[in-house]
């Protein structure tokens, strides 16, 4: 079962947040290769470094990145264990959408099977 308290739902509700964006789900996938500083992360959305910024402290604030500053880079690594609290989250409701399209491949099967029948 998966836990239902106060700190872990406001966790999860910034982690949803943070992926809600194509643009950051991208800067994840890229940060998933390894650690990048923000400029390359900016660098497929032609976006400023501050736009970029704003972008990693959305992804920061939810757990999902780490940032360290080198001088005045700012490099970023992925924080895995956050995107599998979210998974875990998720496979919960697997169960349910897993037999609901089970449900509906049954039903979809018997009307073929009813046209087929009609047909012959």
């Amino acid at each position: 079962m998966v836990e239902h308290n106060t700190t872990t739902t406001h966790q999860l509700d910034r982690i949803f947040h943070a992926l809600s964006d194509p643009t950051r789900r991208a800067m994840i996938l890229t940060l998933s290769e390894g650690e990048h500083n923000i400029r390359s992360l900016a660098e497929p959305f032609s976006m400023s470094f501050a736009a970029a910024s704003k972008h990693v402290k959305v992804l920061e604030s939810a757990g999902l990145i780490d940032r360290r500053v080198q001088g005045r880079s700012h490099f970023c690594r992925l924080r895995p264990a956050r995107l599998a609290a979210a998974k875990q989250w998720l496979a919960y409701y697997d169960r349910f959408w897993t037999q609901r399209l089970d449900d509906l491949e049954t039903l979809l099967t018997q009307d073929i099977e009813r046209e087929t029948t009609a047909d012959d």
